[in-house]
């Protein structure tokens, strides 16, 4: 089985449910809002809400995207940075209890986390999000022995803003013979770091996950299909997701639309790292690039389904027997 590394931010989600709308107030985190505040902040918000009972689940974009490869089977390494403290701790053995090989480098701030409170009827979500150590990973951190002997080197988008880092990372990664891809996050990291993003995906990275805002940003073209022309032409597997409506999937000559799976949405928090994993995980089974496109699809459209981004074990199961009968199919 072919191996796959990821980098991003090592974050902790905890997740709160209030009574009411005062605890908000009284922290000025206008509801369903999402708002970035300082390492003392955060420190405060987190242990005014210990008390209430709160959800702690380790989350980050490439994060999640690696737990979920491991899950399917892949040996999945994460290189992230935490603080010495819990939820450091909380992250590694979340990690591990997936059976992700944890390269987790220590930072002098606080573990970064995205609290996230749920309040009133209709349980709308507002988010205080405190990078901390995550944000003190640098060049120097990374070491080529961290590459050796993976696949595959995945990269989330936030990190684009880190370029030096960046660079250092897809440097080594290329150096050790890995396939690289990279999911884009997010169109306003897109806009301010575009001539970055095309010298790297042009010269480093061999598939691109972005969905339609990140692409029209990257591009300049509305057109998800015309999007999905253009970055085909800088990497070798170009993926442009229209939501509920599928994905796009271009290499080459190779073209395929691929619809999105039957689902009862609650939360799309995860759909795209999900998809990314099993887009990534079809494709080191060498399978067709429609097929992979469509794995992808199925465990994005689980993960819709709950709240947060960690599939039950039920509709994991689901996904598996139904992608098992795909890979059957699609064998050589």
């Amino acid at each position: 089985m072919k191996s796959i590394l990821g980098i991003g931010n090592a974050l902790t989600d905890i997740l709160a449910v209030l009574p009411d709308d005062s605890f908000l107030r009284e922290y000025h985190l206008p509801k369903g809002s999402m708002q970035h505040v300082d390492m003392a902040t955060g420190d405060t918000i987190w242990n005014a809400l210990k008390p209430l009972g709160v959800k702690y689940v380790a989350g980050g974009s490439a994060a999640n995207t690696i737990v979920c490869t491991s899950i399917f089977g892949m040996p999945s390494s994460f290189i992230g940075k935490v603080g010495d403290d819990e939820l450091g701790s909380l992250f590694k053995s979340d990690q591990e209890q997936y059976g992700v090989n944890s390269m987790l480098l220590k930072g002098t701030h606080s573990s970064g986390r995205s609290m996230v409170f749920v309040s009133g009827a209709n349980a709308e979500r507002t988010f205080a999000v405190y990078l901390g150590a995550a944000l003190e990973l640098v060049p120097d951190d990374l070491k080529p022995e961290y590459f050796e002997g993976h696949d595959y080197f995945h990269i989330e988008g936030y990190l684009v803003q880190n370029q030096f880092l960046v660079r250092r990372a897809v440097e080594l990664a290329k150096a050790a013979g890995c396939l690289i891809s990279i999911d884009m996050a997010s169109y306003n990291v897109v806009e301010s770091n575009n001539s970055f993003l095309h010298d790297i995906v042009e010269n480093y990275v061999d598939i691109v996950f972005a969905n339609e805002t990140e692409a029209k940003a990257f591009t300049g073209l509305a057109d998800p299909r015309e999007s999905l022309e253009e970055i085909s032409r800088l990497c070798k597997i170009a993926v442009v997701k229209v939501g509920k409506d599928g994905s796009w999937v271009k290499s080459g000559d190779e073209v395929y639309f691929i619809d999105a799976k039957p689902a009862k949405p609650v939360d799309a928090t995860g759909a795209g790292d999900t998809y990314a994993a099993g887009f990534l995980y079809a494709h080191s089974l060498d399978m067709p690039l429609d097929v992979c496109g469509e794995i992808g699809s199925i465990i994005a459209a689980k993960v819709v389904e709950i709240i947060g981004t960690k599939i039950d074990i039920p509709r994991w199961r689901d996904a598996k027997n139904e992608i098992r009968e795909l890979i059957a199919a699609n064998s050589k």
